[in-house]
């Protein structure tokens, strides 16, 4: 029976009937908002405003000094306003019943959960879904996961990942976009327009998280969790850009990072979550911590207590303590004479029951989650079908000598080799909670399903990770009777994502003995290698000594099934390195946008910046990716030659398909700023177009440039245009490339003043 507090909060709720936001009376739906939220406020205690700041786990995710699961008995009280980890329409009913009839207000709880590349439809891991270059991809992806964890009762996410990583040796960076800003921010903010659609209150929206804030991807070394230092012209150009972007979408909520920056850890950093993310990127949402971010102040040595990192926290503005439980166990003691404290905690409360507002809950506790909805959305033909579409977009050609791809449907037997080949789990990727492996399909599924008639023989031959080779002498055997070999290499999914950072990218040794031995036995015969991996890999006789190679990374339920389509030909391949690829391990960090020294590489000239026992150069560089056919770029031409900061400039190149197949091509649009006060990137990525042309066709690709795709951090760090010459360069990839120059006349235009100096 509903109390009468929750009674009132129901009638509140009946008094605006329709989802947040729709048209009620005369008064604007903010002014309705607040009314609510206020009204509600003013009735908490102390103790049950930090219980709506707290996030518990579900039973079994303690895996330290967490806060014990949210229990019956806590949510009854009041102290639990959301939990991670419960899905499932019917054990989240269960719960929301108890938070709606039986607790003292009747306040909903948030249920969340980290749907980061499908739920039970798996997509491609987001760095292979970058390398499709496709943000209206992304997006559709985005939408299916919503809409399939929603109908299972999950309102909240903890994606989408927007870190920049240039380093691959950090395990994360298979959660992001790879190295370019702005290829991160284009797909940060179609990744949140996926997961909240239009409206929140919409029944298969949920919040979404754009998360690490902000530098986790800097990380020293490549060690997760290890401190970050970045100069403030660094911080702002290359990691903040995604996360302006996803704030710009509408993000709900963000996560600060684990990494502490130039010293700080952005879970106690006002500058970071005030006066950068509040106040100049203008943020509104929650902020919640990461998973015992906020005890970690005590290791960071920011903190001597649990009692002193939850005041820190609460402080520097996290709003919700994701595990920890040291708001609601530290707090009270020190709030209760404390009034700017306590008006901070108001000020969080506040935000997380606006968030719940505007979820529709106060309408629908439930958010349209039931289990019949949930079997008519979840893990469909038409989501395997999407998934699969997906998957073949992410999957790039990194090499095709002899016109060795596709394989022919006539050939009888093929040798299939790495034990990744029979791998369903890691062909799912890293963060797939609720997938299973039993519903993905492996490599050599897909290869057996792709053409029943040809005789598919297996053998492991190496383990990803085992130095064991005494497999190797069969899988060489049957190499050498079949009529192709596919070789299967990388990396296993639970070697890549959090908390598996590599020192050494290459191969391990087994998988590289495999690859020679397998190579010399099936010489002359169609030979592809498939890689599966969540981070480029440092692969020097894999490029220089087998004909085919194909990077599939992890693309999820359908891996198989799209990598047979890929190799058969059925579909022509069309993805594009959303990272850099180097030669070895020693290079790293090697990225596109670097900037230039003054003395850049002179193979003449020994005193000149580089290697003397490596080329300078990647082994495949940003945006590269083949095709079954064969694009050829004209001039790129301008709109003008000449125009002010503030002015527009129309860019267009035709692209012809000079092959004898239809295919895709992304065109991509590269700038560079000639002369500037600061030294800039040599180039960086500026726009890109996906386009399908039909075999023999021509399309002209268009873009716009204005004065922000031009603009820099100068000296001042105040956000600028200058005058000067630029130069653009148009192509299939960052480094085959046609190019144009025009030039900026007038005086600076100063577009950002400066900014909140980093402290």
């Amino acid at each position: 029976m509903l109390s009468l507090a929750a009674l009132s909060v129901a009638a509140c709720s009946a008094s605006h009937p329709g989802p947040p936001g729709g048209p009620v009376g005369s008064a604007p739906a903010g002014a309705r908002e607040t009314r609510f939220v206020d009204s509600l406020l003013s009735t908490l205690t102390l103790e049950e405003e930090l219980g709506q700041l707290t996030m518990s786990p579900a039973e079994g995710l303690q895996t330290g000094p967490t806060r014990p699961a949210g229990s019956a008995a806590q949510i009854r009280s009041g102290q639990v306003g959301s939990i991670i980890g419960i899905w499932g329409a019917d054990r989240t009913h269960a719960l929301q019943r108890i938070a709606v009839e039986e607790s003292r207000h009747g306040i909903p709880i948030l249920f969340s959960l980290d749907v980061i590349h499908g739920f039970r439809t798996v997509f491609p891991v987001p760095l292979a879904e970058a390398a499709s270059f496709d943000p209206a991809l992304a997006q559709s992806n985005a939408r299916i996961a919503a809409t399939e964890a929603t109908a299972n009762g999950i309102t909240w996410t903890f994606a989408p990942m927007v870190d920049i990583a240039r380093d691959p040796r950090w395990g994360r960076i298979v959660e992001g976009s790879g190295e370019e800003p702005y290829l991160g921010s284009v797909m940060a903010a179609a990744r949140v327009r996926g997961f909240q659609d239009a409206r929140l209150s919409d029944s298969a929206s949920m919040l979404a998280t754009a998360k690490h804030f902000a530098g986790y991807g800097a990380s020293e070394g490549g060690r997760d969790y290890a401190t970050a230092e970045i100069s403030e012209r660094t911080f702002w150009s290359t990691y903040l850009p995604p996360f302006r972007a996803a704030i710009d979408a509408g993000v709900g909520s963000v996560m600060p990072s684990f990494s502490a920056v130039n010293g700080s850890p952005p879970h106690a950093s006002v500058w970071m979550l005030r006066d950068v993310l509040r106040g100049r990127l203008g943020f509104e949402g929650l902020v919640v911590s990461d998973w015992t971010g906020i005890m970690e102040l005590v290791k960071h040595g920011v903190a001597a207590t649990s009692g002193e990192a939850a005041q820190l926290a609460m402080r520097a503005g996290v709003d919700v303590d994701m595990s920890d439980g040291v708001y609601s166990d530290s707090l009270p003691a020190h709030a209760r004479d404390n009034p700017e404290l306590r008006s901070e905690i108001d000020a969080a409360t506040r935000r997380v029951l606006r968030a719940k507002y505007e979820l529709g809950l106060f309408s629908d506790p439930y958010h349209g989650a039931s289990e019949a909805r949930a079997a008519r959305v979840t893990l469909t033909a038409a989501t395997r079908a999407a998934a699969r579409a997906a998957a073949r977009e992410s999957i790039v050609l990194l090499k095709n000598e002899r016109a060795t791809l596709p394989l022919s449907r006539d050939i009888k037997s093929l040798a299939v080799r790495g034990a990744l080949a029979a791998d369903a789990k890691s062909a799912m990727g890293s963060w797939t909670i609720v997938g299973q492996a039993r519903e993905a399909v492996s490599v050599l599924d897909g290869l057996r399903r792709a053409n029943p008639a040809m005789r598919v023989r297996y053998a492991a031959g190496a383990a990803p990770e085992a130095a064991d080779t005494n497999e190797i002498s069969e899988a060489e055997a049957l190499a050498r009777d079949a009529d192709a070999v596919v070789l299967v290499l990388g990396e296993s999914s639970d070697r890549t994502g959090e908390a598996e950072s590599r020192a050494f990218l290459e191969l391990p040794f087994a998988q590289l003995q495999l690859a020679q031995r397998v190579t010399r036995a099936a010489r002359g015969k169609p030979i592809v290698v498939v890689l599966m991996n969540g981070r480029p890999l440092a692969i020097p006789w894999i490029a220089d000594s087998v004909p085919a190679i194909v990077e599939s990374w992890y693309l999820g339920s359908e891996h198989g099934n799209a990598l047979a389509d890929i190799l058969f030909g059925a579909y022509s391949p069309s993805g594009k390195l959303p990272v850099t690829f180097p030669r070895a391990t020693g290079q790293v960090p090697i990225y596109l946008a670097h900037t230039n020294t003054g003395r850049p590489h002179n193979p003449e000239d020994g005193y000149t910046s580089g290697y003397n026992d490596l080329p300078e150069t990647p082994l495949f560089p940003y945006g590269f990716g083949l095709s079954y056919t064969t694009f050829r770029y004209g001039d790129v031409h301008l709109s003008s030659d000449r125009i002010r900061a503030g002015d527009s400039i129309g860019v267009s190149v035709a692209v012809t398909n000079t092959g004898a197949r239809d295919a895709d091509e992304v065109v991509q649009l590269y700038l560079r700023d000639d002369v500037a006060s600061v030294a800039r990137p040599v180039r960086q990525l500026a726009r890109f177009q996906r386009v399908h042309l039909r075999a023999g066709a021509t399309d002209t690709v268009s873009f716009m440039l204005g004065a922000r795709d031009l603009s820099f951090y100068d000296l001042q760090m105040r956000r600028v245009v200058e005058p000067g010459g630029f130069t653009l360069f148009a192509g299939t990839n960052s480094a085959e490339t046609k190019e144009a120059r025009f030039v900026v006349v007038g005086d600076t235009l100063v577009l950002e003043p400066s900014t909140p100096r980093m402290q």
